[in-house]
């Protein structure tokens, strides 16, 4: 099998690469090889030529879609596997076992084994099967974990464990080997409109502490872990993928706030890093992007806090590094800092010809090159890509999305629902209630939004009267709802506003969040917000509010039964809100209203 892998022909595979045993565990960077691990690290860098090594640093942008051999933008991925040698790829959306398959047949193709990663900070459950429309029929898809800073409303290092290790496991069963997370940047800012619920929270003790619990479980189920986004994207009111953040911290606060998950991750043994397209003026003196910044990349993140395992860069088509670069000068400029791969070139073929270019003419030395190409082979020597490249289609479905998996996502969603205001006494609902109207405010796209929390309160109120509206709702059919809505015994308002990356849209629309403050005047309205946990800042008069800090069917199942007192309220908040709430803040409730049967 080593010599096939390192030759000049593509390797002959059989069935035995597609063994179903549960990957090994991934060892911290500094752990050394086993021999043969070596010998194939030391043969297969000898094989590749200089314009192959530096393929190798190389990372792609591949939809899970599925399409025929002959379609275009499968041919363009098959031309950077074959052609261009690329070292790997991240996967985005699509259905594990379109996933699956497709990873297969890349790295059936790919004279080197491919190291595959993908953003899977609430799970595999990204790569969703979609939502069929108008029979809004649900195409089913891997578990989807609660956001980050849910887990850090439970402030449970276990189930952070759990999850990231559920995570891991169900990861490698598609073909993915590198999870991009954990967010380790600490959000200490409400306006910050890219991290958000991304983070842990804003302590950056307790921000460390599951991060390093979510490195060890991603690393346990056989996945490589990615502290993300060095040196700190949390205090910043500017979107990475639209314009450069400059954060203004100086190296004292560095060291006792932003630097402290990174640290902590490097001590559980994280594999990888992921720099951060912002400005440090208090390391590099100037404000280049920390991606492309030396004093950033090599000079504290491998000299000062000597960490030995991939550095990748964030994508570089966002804005905050590719404004106003060439391609050609963001790669070497990236290559230059100190990064070891470099992810989503706008053009794979123009940045691997200038990196090359940049060694022919001095400008990069040839070790430099091979240090970062050999980084890359150890790292697949460390997830067992020497010996196995294919994924088991049939096992997958004993792993990926299993009952125990949505389960654990239940019970994270149960434990992270925080009640932060309650002037009125009005959570629980009163199991008296009998007029109960659920409005559900969402974008459009948010198909499914709302329908998981309304199913919950209909099964124990079935006459609740559910009612939709978005972003562009004028205020004329607003207040006619109002008028319908008038002496209800509860009005639950569910909000569904998700940070989107590159949208720049994270808060209700000023129009809805003017009528919800005056409706709340008025009548007995709670409100639960899934996704941004900020926005109480737009309708202050509201009285009750909870939050969930994320989207998703686990966290509308858990807020609808503490709303009901079907189950009971424990979590405090791992953020602040100057104002309105502050760290820590969280009203207790029981399950009053909780029988045997949903308990």
């Amino acid at each position: 099998m080593l010599a096939a892998c390192v030759g000049k022909t593509r390797p002959a595979l059989t069935p035995a690469d597609a063994a179903i045993a549960p990957p090994a565990a991934v060892a911290p960077p500094e752990t050394p090889l086993t021999a043969a691990q070596n010998h194939w690290v030391d043969s297969t860098l000898a094989s590749l030529s200089l314009r192959e090594r530096i393929g190798q640093m190389v990372n792609v942008w591949v939809l899970g879609d599925y399409t025929s051999e002959q379609d275009p933008a499968y041919q363009q991925v098959l031309g950077w596997v074959e052609k261009d040698h690329v070292g790997g790829m991240t996967m985005s959306v699509g259905s594990p076992v379109e996933v699956a398959v497709k990873l297969n047949a890349l790295q059936k193709r790919a004279r080197v084994p491919l190291l595959v990663a993908s953003d899977l900070e609430p799970g595999l459950g990204r790569l969703e099967g979609g939502v069929f429309i108008p029979s809004m029929l649900y195409g089913g898809s891997a578990t989807v974990f609660p956001n980050a800073m849910a887990v850090g409303a439970t402030d449970s290092d276990s189930l952070a464990y759990a999850a990231a290790h559920a995570i891991g496991r169900e990861a490698r069963a598609v073909g993915i080997q590198v999870v991009f997370g954990p967010v380790a940047d600490v959000n200490n800012n409400p306006a910050n409109p890219v991290i958000n619920t991304r983070s842990f929270g804003e302590n950056p003790a307790a921000v460390a502490r599951l991060s390093s619990a979510w490195v060890r479980g991603l690393q346990d189920g056989g996945a490589m872990a990615t502290a993300k986004h060095f040196p700190g994207h949390g205090d910043t009111d500017t979107d990475s993928h639209l314009a450069l953040p400059i954060v203004r911290s100086d190296r004292a606060r560095l060291d006792s706030v932003e630097l402290v998950p990174f640290r902590a991750a490097i001590a559980a043994g994280v594999s990888a890093f992921m720099t951060a397209h912002i400005a440090l003026p208090a390391v590099e003196g100037n404000n280049t992007p920390a991606t492309l910044a030396p004093g950033v990349v090599t000079g504290l993140l491998r000299d000062t806090l000597h960490f030995h395992g991939l550095t990748y860069t964030d994508a570089l088509t966002m804005e905050a590094v590719g404004e106003g670069d060439s391609v050609e000068r963001s790669a070497v400029l990236a290559v230059q800092a100190g990064a070891d791969v470099l992810v989503k070139p706008s053009d794979v073929k123009r940045a691997i010809d200038a990196v090359e270019n940049a060694v022919t003419t001095g400008t990069i030395s040839a070790a430099r090159i091979d240090s970062s190409a050999r980084r890359m082979l150890v790292a697949k020597a460390r997830v067992g890509l020497d010996r196995q490249r294919l994924v088991d289609l049939d096992a997958l479905r004993r792993v990926v999305g299993t009952p125990e998996h949505w389960a654990l996502a239940d019970s994270i969603a149960a434990r992270a629902v925080t009640l932060l205001r309650d002037s009125a006494s009005l959570v629980p609902v009163a199991g008296t209630a009998k007029r109960v109207a659920i409005v559900t405010y969402a974008p459009e796209t948010e198909l499914r939004a709302g329908r998981a929390f309304a199913a919950v309160v209909r099964a124990s109120v079935p006459n609740a009267r559910v009612v939709r509206i978005s972003p562009r709702s004028a205020r004329a059919e607003l207040d006619s709802l109002a008028a319908s809505l008038a002496g209800a015994d509860a009005i639950l308002v569910t909000t569904h506003v998700r940070t989107i990356e590159g949208a720049g849209r994270f808060a209700v629309a000023p129009a809805v969040a003017q009528w919800l403050d005056s409706l709340a005047t008025r009548e007995k309205v709670i409100v639960v917000a899934h996704g941004n946990p900020y926005v109480l800042r737009q309708f202050p008069r509201v009285g009750s509010y909870l939050v969930t800090y994320g989207v998703g069917d686990a966290l509308e199942r858990a807020s609808a039964r503490a709303v009901l007192g079907l189950a009971p309220i424990t979590a405090h908040s791992p953020i602040s809100l100057p104002g309105f709430f502050a760290r820590g803040d969280g009203l207790a409730r029981t399950a009053p209203n909780a029988t045997d049967s949903t308990r």
